[in-house]
């Protein structure tokens, strides 16, 4: 991992299975698929649900930092706590969770290279366990990166400035979807992509066995695309949550200087009245 930028924000599976009952280290799986944690899990690892602990119960939009304080404290997280994320389908939802944490201010993080899905395909242990650890008083008091994170206006502003990657499948970005099969619920008004966006998806960044490829692969599948570090870059997919996998390589492992997610994704925009939309 060392021809990474920033090989910091990862760990293998080797590091963690030494490190298990290391208290220094607070071991979080987020899923896709909020049932998985109990069906089993790394030891001594805790359970985040990505739609009730990461979210504002009543507006689209994440928790606060009194909130993500409030979560930290019950998952036993103290101020010198390293927090470990994992979880399926290539880390998905665990780099959605770590782009969050960074976004509001949180730096001890890291997420385990190739997640849930290499775990078992080494054959390492999982358990039906909850750990329980005591609570602490942390306070997460950001500030806020708001360098991070895209909103609606300023993706509108930079509309032909900058470079917008468009992460979600090439059926979607065509417009012949409007969200993945298996997630029919989560839609926008009419179908089709951000003028000018180019289509990687997301997956395309991981191996088989849900690791990260190597700087030089992503660099060629990045700046093939014309997606360089010379300028300015937002990526977005239908909620967020993909485009933040791709924040984490542009941002985090190949340290282009400016990448933000915008969060509001093809949810947002392809709901908006009047805005440019290509197919």
């Amino acid at each position: 991992m060392t021809d990474y930028v920033h090989p910091e924000g990862l760990v293998d599976t080797d590091w963690l299975e030494q490190r298990l009952d290391d208290a220094s280290i607070r071991i979080v799986e987020v899923d896709e698929d909020t049932s998985a944690y109990e069906k089993g899990h790394i030891r001594n690892a805790v359970g985040w649900n990505w739609t009730t602990d990461l979210h504002d119960p009543l507006r689209r939009d994440y928790v606060d930092l009194e909130s993500l304080s409030r979560l930290m404290q019950q998952a036993g997280v103290d101020s010198d706590t390293t927090v470990v994320l994992y979880g399926g389908n290539n880390n998905w939802f665990a780099a959605y969770s770590y782009w969050l944490l960074r976004y509001l201010g949180f730096e001890q993080v890291k997420l385990l290279n190739g997640g849930r899905k290499k775990w078992e395909l080494e054959g390492r242990q999982l358990v039906a366990d909850v750990p329980l650890f005591a609570r602490t008083e942390v306070r997460v008091i950001g500030p806020i990166r708001g360098e991070f994170r895209a909103l609606r206006d300023e993706v509108l502003g930079k509309l032909g400035t900058v470079r917008f990657v468009d992460v979600r499948s090439p059926e979607e970005y065509r417009g012949e979807k409007l969200a993945p099969d298996h997630l029919p619920q989560e839609q926008a008004q009419v179908p089709g992509h951000i003028p000018g966006a180019v289509n990687i998806p997301w997956s395309k960044a991981a191996n088989d066995d849900g690791t990260f490829k190597s700087a030089d692969e992503l660099r060629a599948l990045y700046g093939g695309e014309g997606i360089t570090p010379d300028r300015g870059v937002i990526a977005y997919c239908r909620i967020g949550e993909r485009s933040a996998h791709t924040w984490f390589v542009l941002h985090e492992l190949l340290g282009y200087p400016a990448v933000e997610n915008y969060d509001g994704s093809w949810t947002e925009y392809g709901s908006l009245v009047g805005v440019p939309v290509e197919r």
